[in-house]
């Protein structure tokens, strides 16, 4: 892992301010950080929303076979590749081959070896899941339904001469394309480089990225309350704390407008610029 003054450094001396997107729902809720069992659905209560997660299967060497629930970082870092293309273009067919290619090579992730297994293994799920977002609100336009992808998102065989590992493109579903649409977060695309093998901290900073700019004052939410949203895995607040703390200092490396207040019961959020400009 990077040292902090090195992730701040780098967010710090970035003048390209390429801009990512993340859907909302993914500020409040996130997928698990480690693999569960193929079979077993991952249900992520955050803020007034649900996020449900569903196994799928997929044609895979002429049989079907059951994928689980995407995790950690590298599905995350599939889905922000597919969301911000989906908002820069304006489409939900999203252009895959040599872009993705170049987009994962930007943010420091070669297309070989270990990584390309590990992207294609995430792709693979990510394309078989069913993922649902429950809104508290009843008059929330999130969506309740469908995948994320109706087509595409596979790799060609490693082999391939074409100097891609991806399908040409995919189609984003159309009900989570609409929610996206209406309800996009701007992130830093070096602030994602830097946190790119840190699922939590790439959690906490689309949190953050989302939280601060709204909040009319310093508000403080309790350790118990982190635990909830981000401490699946951690059975106590005692075991969790430590290692929120840590990815929490990553976070805030990758987001130097960012003031966050650590006390023994709390965490107080202050009222802070987005780490980038809204999007127009």
């Amino acid at each position: 892992m990077r040292p902090l003054v090195d992730i701040a450094a780098e967010v710090l001396a970035d003048d390209t301010q390429r801009i990512g997107i993340s859907y909302t729902g993914f500020c409040l809720t996130a997928l698990p950080h480690k693999r569960l069992l193929d079979d077993q659905p991952w249900e992520k209560r955050g803020h007034r929303v649900t996020l449900l997660v569903e196994p799928g299967r997929l044609k895979h060497g002429g049989k079907i076979k059951l994928f689980g629930v995407p995790y950690g970082a590298r599905a995350r870092m599939i889905l922000l590749y597919l969301q911000t293309q989906a908002i820069r273009t304006s489409s939900r067919e999203v252009a895959l081959g040599r872009s993705m290619r170049d987009w994962m090579e930007r943010m420091g992730l070669a297309i070989g070896g270990e990584t390309a297994h590990a992207l294609r293994e995430q792709a693979a799920r990510i394309s078989a899941c069913s993922l649902k977002f429950f809104w508290d609100d009843a008059g929330s336009d999130g969506f309740e339904r469908g995948a994320i992808v109706r087509s595409g998102l596979r790799f060609h065989a490693e082999d391939s001469t074409q100097g891609s590992l991806w399908e040409d493109r995919v189609v984003l579903d159309e009900v989570f394309f609409a929610a996206l649409r209406d309800h996009p977060v701007p992130l830093l695309e070096a602030a994602i480089r830097q946190l790119r093998d840190r699922s939590m901290s790439l959690d906490i900073y689309v949190w953050l990225a989302w939280r601060l700019h709204r909040l009319p004052k310093p508000t403080s939410i309790s350790w118990p309350a982190l635990h909830a949203q981000f401490g699946t895995g951690f059975k106590a607040v005692r075991q969790f704390k430590p290692r929120f703390t840590e990815a929490l200092e990553a976070a805030l490396a990758a987001y130097p407008e960012a003031r966050v207040g650590l006390e023994d019961k709390a965490i107080t959020l202050y009222p802070a610029r987005p780490p980038i400009a809204r999007i127009a």
